[in-house]
Formats: C-alpha cells, sequence, structure tokens
C-alpha cells in the first residue's frame, strides 16, 4: 500500500497536503446514508457487515477524504458485557439496566471482542478489500465516556451520578474502570489485529472534569487503553471536547495525535501538548453549515494556525451535524487539499 498523506501526518511526516477526514463522517448529511436508515435500524446496520462496510464507504467515494472510519458505535461493548440498551427514538441511548453497585460490577461479563463483536472485525475485513489505498481508522470510546453512560443510563448535562460514584464510592468506580478500561483494550487491538490502520479513542464527555479529576479518577485507565493500541505501532489518536485545561494530561495518558475542539486555538492546543505529537481539528462544526465562501475563511484560519508544521490533520472539533449540506462536505475537502502554507 502506498502511504497515505494520513498516516503520513500521524507521525508527524511531511505531506504534500494536510490531510483530513470528519468525525461522523457517515451518517444522517448524507441521502445514501439515510436511505438506508429507512429500512434498518442502526443496530441492525452496524450488526450486518456488509451494510457498515458499505456506509462507511460511501463518505469516501462521494468526497475523496484520506481515511475513513469504521461505521460503529462507542456503546456496542455494552451488550456483551450483559447491559441492555437500545437507541430510543428522540432519546438516544437508553441503558436499562445502569451500573450503580459493586454488585453490577461484578455482574459485567468479560468482553472476548473476537468473539462478541465479531460483526465488527468482519466488516473491517471487508472494507480494508474495499477501500485500497485509503487507510481505515478503527476506534471506540474511552473509559470515563463509556462509564458515563453505563451509569447513568443515557446521555446527560451533568454527570452528577457519575460524578457521585466517584466522590462518594471510589472504589466501586475504579473496580468499574479497571474492568471497563480492560475490556476497551482488549476491543480496541482487536481491531488493529483485524486490520484498522489507524484508532481514536473517544472521550467525548470528558471535559465535564476538571484537571484534578482527571488525573485521579480517568488518565490511569484511558492510559492502559492508548498503551495497548500503541503497542502494536499503529497511530493512535487520543480525542476528546471541552479538553483545553486537560491537554497536558492527555499527552501523558498518551496518543500518537491529539485532537483538538474548537475552543483553544490550534496553535496554543498544539503548544500545550508538544510539537513531538501530531494534533488534529479544529473547526467548529457550525462552520460547514455556513455559505461556502464564509465557511472557507474558517478552514483557512485553522489552516494558518497550523503553520504548515507536519501533523496537523483537518478535522472538525466534534462530529458533523445532520444539517450540514454535503455540497460543503465536498467544498471543505477540496479547500483543504489545495491550501498550502507561506
Amino acid at each position: 500500500m502506498i502511504e497515505s498523506r494520513f498516516l503520513a501526518a500521524c507521525r508527524r511526516q511531511t505531506t504534500d497536503a494536510t490531510p483530513v477526514w470528519f468525525m461522523r463522517q457517515a451518517g444522517r448529511y448524507m441521502a445514501d446514508y439515510r436511505a438506508i436508515r429507512e429500512k434498518f435500524s442502526l443496530l441492525e446496520i452496524v450488526k450486518q457487515p456488509e451494510l457498515a462496510a458499505e456506509v462507511t464507504l460511501q463518505p469516501v467515494r462521494a468526497f475523496h477524504v484520506d481515511a475513513a472510519i469504521l461505521f460503529a458505535d462507542i456503546l456496542l461493548p455494552l451488550q456483551p458485557m450483559g447491559l441492555d440498551f437500545e437507541f430510543a427514538k428522540g432519546e438516544g441511548p437508553v441503558i436499562h439496566n445502569p451500573v450503580r453497585t459493586q454488585a453490577d460490577v461484578d455482574a459485567l461479563r468479560p468482553l472476548h471482542p473476537e468473539e462478541t463483536l465479531v460483526h465488527v472485525m468482519d466488516a473491517i475485513c471487508l472494507l480494508r478489500t474495499e477501500l485500497g489505498n485509503t487507510p481505515l481508522i478503527g476506534f471506540c470510546g474511552a473509559p470515563f465516556t463509556v462509564a458515563s453512560y453505563m451509569i447513568e443510563g443515557g446521555a446527560s448535562r451533568d454527570y452528577k451520578t457519575t460524578k457521585l460514584m466517584m466522590y462518594s464510592a471510589p472504589k466501586i468506580w475504579h473496580a468499574l474502570m479497571d474492568k471497563l478500561s480492560t475490556a476497551l483494550a482488549e476491543y480496541l487491538t482487536a481491531q488493529i489485529h483485524s486490520g484498522a490502520q489507524a484508532v481514536q479513542l473517544f472521550d467525548s464527555w470528558v471535559g465535564a472534569l476538571s484537571p484534578m479529576d482527571y488525573e485521579r479518577f480517568v488518565l490511569p485507565y484511558s492510559k492502559k487503553v492508548l498503551e495497548a493500541a500503541q503497542a502494536t505501532g499503529v497511530p493512535v489518536i487520543h480525542f476528546g471536547t471541552g479538553t483545553a485545561t486537560l491537554l497536558p494530561l492527555m499527552r501523558q495518558a498518551g496518543g500518537d495525535v491529539i485532537g483538538l475542539d474548537w475552543r483553544v486555538p490550534l496553535e496554543l492546543g498544539w503548544q500545550a501538548i508538544g510539537y513531538d505529537r501530531a494534533v488534529q481539528g479544529n473547526l467548529d462544526p457550525v462552520a460547514l453549515l455556513a455559505p461556502i465562501p464564509e465557511m472557507k475563511k474558517h478552514i483557512l484560519d485553522v489552516l494558518r494556525r497550523a503553520e504548515g508544521r507536519p501533523g496537523h490533520i483537518f478535522n472538525l472539533g466534534h462530529g458533523i451535524l445532520q444539517q450540514t449540506p454535503e455540497e460543503n462536505i465536498r467544498a471543505a475537502v477540496e479547500i483543504v487539499h489545495a491550501w498550502r502554507a507561506g
């Protein structure tokens, strides 16, 4: 395989153009995806490797992004571990038996991802055949973010129940995080062994924590997952949102590439991480809804802030919004690829 811009940038190597891909690049903003969702639920798609592969491929074909990201969900490991969850219409994920006690933690089953999530591994194998020179990114949720769903029973604004476990029942918290980080490390490495050429750890909700709480309650467990993935030799991306105060600690936790959201200027975020790491980011997803000339100004601002340093992967600070026009995605990729520093 010819070395891709994306993989080269992950290793801070010089590339002919800035590589670009988007979180949630396969999804509801695409007409082709909506056509499939009219027939199948999200869980039905991810449990059928051919469908999951097709949805993964749609934005690669349409927009010529520099990497594909596996179509899956960060909560897929929960069912094999013994939790009953569904995606309720209008509510998002709902977990009917949340984890609140030591007995709940003890009842969680080992994951064994090559057996219990074999459909994910099969989708990866199919995609490696179809993608050619476009690399495939696998992913999983980070321990804190997945634990917050498990404890809250779904999404949350204040993570009150999660934080109360951390503060009031630390033994239960650490037991849960130890078991969960082991499962997620196995899941991420299984994806790599199945053919993923890079992986991303999504810590979407970690910005709810103070640096002190992150260091005490989260960092060791994210580090365990990241180190397991990095030991395989593929590039590993460590991503979170609302993390401006956490970036030095995220560097300490690990990752070859650190994802930045739009709340910190790219050059300041990179400085906080250290220039010996690559960065990914960091356009506000709302900017992609603007008219293309205005959108271009925001994209160029991000690119200029990277100052042409090797190791910048252009992305959003979080996922593509459902209302984003497809023509804006196409234009954004063209703008990024055409830009040259200086």
